[in-house]
Formats: C-alpha cells, structure tokens, sequence
C-alpha cells in the first residue's frame, strides 16, 4: 500500500502540509488511496471545477457525478432548495451521457493523474448493463459506484435500491458486464426499512463495498407562494441534518458485515465529522454539500482529521476504522469493604 503522511502542521491553502506524523493512507476494496477523503457524486461534477482550488491528485480519489447512458437534462427548475443544515436539491441526474463523458471528463481526470471512481445511473437494468459493458473497454477508473438510490426521478419505481429484489437484480448486470478486477460499490438509500437487508442482498448479488447513504427524501413548501419550493416537488436532503442517520447506517452495516469496504457519507463537513465515520466503520468517506460554500473542503478535512488522529494517539488512519465497534474494556475495582477477593471486586467501564 502507498503510504500517504502527513504532519499536523500548517501549510498552504489547497496543498497538503509535508511531514512525517499520520500515515493517511488507506485500503478500499484493494485500492490503495493516499486518503480516506473522496468528493461526492453530485457535487463535484468530474473534479475539473475543484482543481481550480485544490490539487485532486492529493485526495483518494474523484467520484464523479452520476453518468447515464445518454444526455439527460434533468427536472425543472427551481430544483435546489436550502434548509436548516442542509439542502435539498431535485436536479435529476442531468449529464452528457456515456459517451461524451468518457471522451471528456474520464480522458481529462487520466490525464491529471486522479484516482478516479465513476458513478453510473440508469432507468432499467439493461441500461445499468450497458453502462458497465462501456466502462469495461475503457478502464481508466479505479472502482464503479452504481447508484441505484437516487430520490430524484419522477417514477419513484426507479429506486431500485428501495427493494432487495430490484436492487440485487441491478448489482447482478453490473457485475456481469464488468471487469471482474474492477471493485463495484451498491450506492445505498436510507429510506428503507432495514438498510442491513439491502446491503446483504446487494453484497450477495456481487457488489465489493457499499456507499452509505444517499440524499434522503424531502420536501419544503414555500410559504410565500403557498406551493412546493421544488418544481419537482421533492428532493434529496443532504448536508449537516443528514449525518447522524448515515453514522447509523455505516455502523449497522459494519456490524453485519465486518469485512466488506464501505463508503461513508452524509452532512461531513469536518476532520471530527470524518473521524465519527471512521469509527463507525467506513474505509473512506465522501464530501459533497459542503463544497459548495468551500471548494476545497475536502483537502482541508484531510488536514484536520490528520491533526485529530495525532491529538488522539493514531500513527495511522487504517487503525481508527471501526475502532468505536470494539469490545467495551473493563477494569477491576476494589470496594472499600472488599476482602481481598477478586470475585467481590465491581467492574467499570473505561
């Protein structure tokens, strides 16, 4: 593995500090990422925009926007709405299709050196398959995130990760028609009943690691012309609000599955933000609302979780992953009263 270190001193804005404290490194799926922060599909488009205010070879690596087989230009407008802590945005997987985007934006994130983990969305599962079927012949990519949970499409049908059936059946194709080298990760809703059951069927149908969680689903009314804020009436909530639910989801699903890689995001806007996920179970975590009031947001969250493991003892981020699921530790204390005998000692916790 590559081996990422960092010092908690300072540096300049947009470049990492040099120095020899936290090895920021970390494993994903068998990818070997200089850091467990990545962008956010949806949020960063293909990293171009970024670069302007961060180098994004200096990340783990680019997740870019959701690519469908063919242009798509989205939901009406208005389609983004702020809410306490968060946004909800109703875009609808607005892109250039397959083709344009391999020509472009995958041959310029090659070009840059980025490590690069592709998005894909589709109406039907044949459109997944063939998705994946260009992907194969073109390589340049690290991983596949298949979303399969995105709240924005007019046929609610469409989330297909709302069902273990539909969503086992889109993992499946995908997996068909991949490399069988290349690491796919299922991109799961919250708005399920039990999380654990989709993750299990998902990971049975082939899926290497998951992405947790999408937007969940929302709604705002605007009170000063009595109707829906969103033309599409709803949208994905994201940013701040969201984080506490996909803490409970990583956690979950790691309990259940202790040794599949998973994708944490939801509401991350700082290194203490990034550490919950860590503990919680995620190998590397996405940042996505966030950079759109600080675009190099995710850069700067590396820094300060760098800083926090160092304050905290970690001479590396790999250790810090899942360490909240750890055994409660007990000590043995000794009662004023106590006689010497062990077996009348009190535990406590540490």
């Amino acid at each position: 593995m590559s081996r990422a270190l960092i010092s908690t001193g300072g540096g300049r804005r947009g470049e990492a500090s040099r120095g020899s404290t936290v090895d920021m490194s970390t494993d994903l799926a068998g990818i070997a990422l200089p850091s467990p922060l990545l962008t956010a599909s949806g949020c960063a488009a293909a990293g171009k925009e970024l670069d302007a205010f961060m180098d994004i070879t200096q990340i783990g690596a680019v997740v870019t926007k959701s690519i469908m087989l063919k242009p798509r230009a989205g939901r009406a407008t208005p389609r983004m709405s702020e809410t306490p802590s968060g946004m909800l945005n109703s875009i609808g997987l607005q892109g250039p299709g397959i083709e344009s985007f391999i020509e472009n934006d995958l041959a310029w994130l090659a070009q840059r050196g980025a490590r690069t983990i592709v998005s894909i969305a589709g109406e039907s599962v044949d459109e997944y398959s063939r998705l994946a079927s260009k992907l194969r012949n073109v390589g340049g990519f690290e991983a596949i995130e298949v979303n399969i949970s995105c709240p924005n499409v007019a046929d609610r049908g469409q989330v297909f990760a709302c069902r273990s059936e539909s969503a086992a059946q889109v993992i499946q194709a995908v997996r068909r028609n991949s490399d069988s080298r290349t690491p796919i990760f299922a991109k799961l809703s919250p708005d399920v009943t039990d999380i654990v059951e989709i993750a299990d069927s998902v990971i049975r149908a082939g899926a290497t690691g998951v992405s947790l969680i999408n937007t969940l689903l929302g709604m705002v009314i605007d009170t000063r012309t009595l109707r829906p804020a969103l033309a599409g009436v709803t949208g994905g909530l994201s940013g701040p609000a969201v984080r506490p639910v996909a803490v409970r989801c990583v956690w979950q699903v790691r309990q259940a599955f202790p040794d599949v890689p998973i994708i944490g995001m939801g509401g991350i806007r700082s290194g203490q933000d990034a550490l919950e996920f860590l503990l919680a179970g995620a190998n590397a975590v996405s940042v996505g609302t966030a950079v759109f009031n600080d675009p190099s947001a995710p850069l700067r969250i590396h820094q300060e979780l760098a800083e926090l493991l160092a304050e905290r003892g970690f001479a590396r981020a790999a250790d810090v992953i899942s360490y909240a699921h750890r055994p409660e530790e007990t000590t043995p204390v000794r009662s004023a009263e106590d006689d010497g005998g062990v077996e009348d000692w009190d535990f406590i916790s540490e």
